[in-house]
């Protein structure tokens, strides 16, 4: 089989990232012949295609009047990537095209060759961009569903996706055009929704119901359980104003008992870390970008594993690697966290933003035994074991290629 994958970044920029290129790898070595499409960069990771790739424009920063406005063109309708797109498709020729995010940088221009040429497409649902312009659903600190049913004119009245006005137009004009013209629902065959979560608050948001199918995210079964013995937890991820970790620290710095580590950066960084000077804690430390062979060793002596969100967050791969490893979680009471952590077997969940229950999760973790603990991270590889293993995802992938009109031959 002739697989494309599609998606506006090749490097391991996020989430979506790190699942695609091990979905290619995992592909290729099963025997397919996995292409790639996506934009150029100095980081990306090695492609025979990248001879196709077209150019990444920095969307977050002003570069001036002429360039700005070439990027604002090409954030509604890339020229250079539907034409780009068309070669691609001609010289592969694709069984299948599988999408994951292609908002902002490539834009929906890409999707018009796949629905000329009726190759069978499919798409991840990595976020909520197909129903929210600023594909997060959580603005102003809170989750956010102002925009259902059309109304995207309330990501121009609460500035979403940046303080200035025009990202935020351009959003607004984009998601309405897309919607009005059904890009995504015309070309899509299948929506691959990594929770039920998702495929339910999509269908709510009025997406076809019968495009949409249930696709666990898959996880690493390690060899062996964590070792643990650390005596602390562990957050990893993007310091920003959705991942709830704010509300963490303010039950954390109550209980000197247990130590924490904070691994990672992002635009709430500074604001957490003078939360923590302020308030003299010293069994709290920020230890900044770790490198992933570095971050594995860290995660593996973790008492647990800490994931605070408070926006609907989809099939976090934090807790999956945890899971995978056998180390407890402990996640916030939404959107797809309770599908992946239950409560009182493979780890404790908080209600989102509540410092008071976070200080309770925090004393009932100090209240297990090791024993106890072990016990809770085999049930999370239990779960690993019986729904996210690599072999049962590529065999529901497949299963959607054919559905979605690729042959079986």
């Amino acid at each position: 089989m002739r697989i494309l994958h599609v998606n506006k970044f090749f490097d391991l920029h996020g989430g979506a990232e790190v699942y695609m290129h091990a979905l290619i790898r995992a592909q290729t070595e099963a025997g397919h012949e996995v292409h790639a499409f996506s934009t150029r960069s100095d980081r990306n990771q090695p492609s025979r295609d990248a001879g196709l790739f077209v150019e990444r424009f920095a969307m977050d920063k002003r570069e001036g009047m002429v360039r700005d406005a070439r990027k604002a063109i090409a954030f509604l309708w890339n020229r250079e990537a539907r034409m780009a797109m068309e070669r691609m498709l001609d010289q592969v020729k694709p069984d299948v095209v599988h999408l994951h995010n292609i908002y902002h940088h490539l834009s929906t221009s890409i999707l018009a060759p796949i629905r000329a040429r009726t190759i069978p497409c499919v798409q991840t649902l990595h976020d909520y961009k197909i129903a929210c312009p600023n594909y997060k659903m959580f603005t102003e600190g809170a989750p956010c569903e102002r925009c259902k049913g059309g109304r995207y004119w309330n990501v121009v009245r609460h500035r979403c996706l940046a303080p200035e006005l025009a990202p935020n137009v351009l959003a607004a004009v984009e998601m309405g055009f897309t919607k009005t013209t059904q890009q995504y629902e015309k070309t899509v065959r299948l929506f691959l929704c990594p929770s039920h979560f998702m495929k339910e608050k999509m269908e709510d948001w009025g997406q076809p119901p019968n495009k949409m199918r249930f696709v666990p995210n898959p996880a690493v079964l390690a060899e062996t359980p964590a070792e643990r013995g650390g005596g602390y937890v562990l957050y990893a991820g993007r310091l920003s104003r959705e991942k709830g970790v704010m509300s963490f620290l303010e039950a954390a710095v109550k209980i000197p008992e247990l130590p924490v580590k904070i691994a990672g950066t992002g635009p709430d960084d500074e604001r957490l870390k003078s939360f923590v000077r302020s308030t003299g804690a010293t069994h709290i430390s920020f230890l900044g970008f770790i490198v992933p062979d570095e971050l594995t060793k860290i995660r593996r002596r973790a008492e647990a594993i800490v994931l605070p969100t408070i926006m609907y967050e989809n099939a976090s791969g934090v807790l999956l690697e945890a899971m995978g490893d056998g180390i407890p979680c402990l996640a916030t009471r939404i959107g797809g966290n309770p599908e992946l952590v239950e409560d009182g077997a493979n780890g404790f969940l908080a209600q989102p933003g509540d410092v008071e229950d976070w200080t309770r999760i925090i004393r009932r973790l100090l209240a297990t035994t090791p024993e106890m603990r072990t016990k809770m991270g085999e049930r999370g590889r239990e779960k690993v074991r019986a729904n996210h293993l690599w072999k049962h995802h590529l065999a529901k992938v497949e299963e959607c290629y054919r559905e979605a009109g690729v042959s079986s031959s």
